[in-house]
């Protein structure tokens, strides 16, 4: 009778056993699909992203949801959304195979990006989440972002404890995912110059250096606004009010191009030390100012050695402009996006009827 009580016994151990391996195998895989992602964006506080070169930048969320660049620029929204949404969906595709493991490990070590995700955690978080007491700020995870794969439909990733790099990709993107976390703070910064509603103008002043008579301001008088030419400095009985009116309109989420840091910084320094093209002031109800100066831009470096005339309209740039940025950033501007705003008093007198930018 205790010989088959202790089969019994033991049956009912092996039993366990497997039943606990089976289900340590299937958490493992559920860990594989799920929990290499990050569920709740939201919670996350700060991104801290190092390459090999010593590139570094941290993205930090500010209370009202907004981003910030090293703590002192405004951050570019929709790159940060793509980032938050890239932690969100990425999944494991396969682990390395294990012969190349060390070589994998190898070149993440050289090349790797260093990513750590902060997140805002309770300290204690009880009863499946509905119990979640004093929130703190708490280094997460930590992820070696590698090269992509052969087929560059994935990217080789380590996170920091696991042994086994794993190759990680967004399920139904074409495409890998390193090119998403970047380590130049340029590419993270807001291109943003002015996000300014009419009603949130209080005057725009337009000065074209050496030319008087072609600058102006437009200063708001009550509901309304007044042309006032820069030469005599008294508004005009009449003006063209629906390009004045398309003008104001422009201000409303205007950004720059580019960082000009994307051409050679002696082809840039070169053409904003010569005098601006124009200086743009745009102060609003609260009383803050923006400014933008711009300046040509040659088509080839080269060219302003062996320019004769200025006016050699083929010698310029027909798309786009230099820029100071309120005195801190160089940029690029496009005609396109400027042409409402950087034209002559002439324009808005209805004297000129050609648009003419260039």
């Amino acid at each position: 009778m205790k010989k088959k009580h202790i089969i019994l016994i033991a049956a009912v151990v092996v039993v366990g056993l497997v039943a606990l391996v089976v289900a340590l195998n299937g958490s493992r895989k559920a860990t594989f699909d799920q929990d290499y992602h990050i569920e709740d964006t939201a919670s996350i506080t700060k991104i801290f992203l190092a390459d090999k070169q010593n590139n570094m930048v941290t993205l930090t969320r500010n209370a009202d949801s907004s981003w910030t660049v090293d703590g002192e620029y405004d951050a570019n929204k929709p790159v940060v959304d793509d980032l938050l949404e890239t932690l969100h969906t990425m999944r494991i595709r396969q682990q390395v195979n294990r012969k190349a493991i060390p070589n994998t490990i190898k070149d993440l070590a050289a090349r790797a990006i260093k990513v750590e995700v902060y997140q805002r955690v309770p300290f204690i978080n009880w009863f499946g989440g509905r119990l979640r007491l004093f929130p703190h700020e708490k280094l997460t995870v930590t992820y070696y972002v590698g090269r992509e794969t052969q087929d560059m439909m994935g990217s080789f990733m380590l996170r920091d404890g696991d042994k086994v790099p794993c190759i990680i990709h967004i399920p139904g993107f074409r495409g890998f995912i390193t090119p998403r976390f970047v380590t130049d703070p340029l590419k993270w910064r807001s291109h943003l110059i002015t996000d300014l509603n009419v009603k949130q103008i209080e005057r725009v002043e337009l000065e074209i250096p050496g030319n008087v008579a072609e600058s102006f301001a437009v200063v708001r008088n009550g509901e309304g606004f007044d042309l006032v030419p820069a030469a005599t400095g008294v508004p005009v009985p009449a003006f063209d009010t629906a390009r004045v009116a398309q003008m104001l309109a422009s201000f409303t989420w205007l950004n720059f191009d580019e960082f000009a840091k994307i051409v050679p910084n002696s082809h840039a320094d070169s053409c904003v030390s010569l005098e601006p093209r124009t200086i743009l002031r745009v102060t609003d109800t609260a009383g803050h100012t923006y400014e933008v100066k711009s300046y040509i831009k040659y088509t080839d470096p080269s060219d302003l050695a062996v320019v004769q005339n200025p006016t050699d309209y083929e010698l310029f740039d027909v798309n786009r402009l230099y820029a100071i940025v309120n005195n801190t950033d160089t940029v690029l501007i496009q005609y396109y996006t400027f042409d409402n705003i950087l034209q002559p008093a002439s324009y808005f007198l209805g004297h000129d009827t050609a648009i003419d930018t260039k």
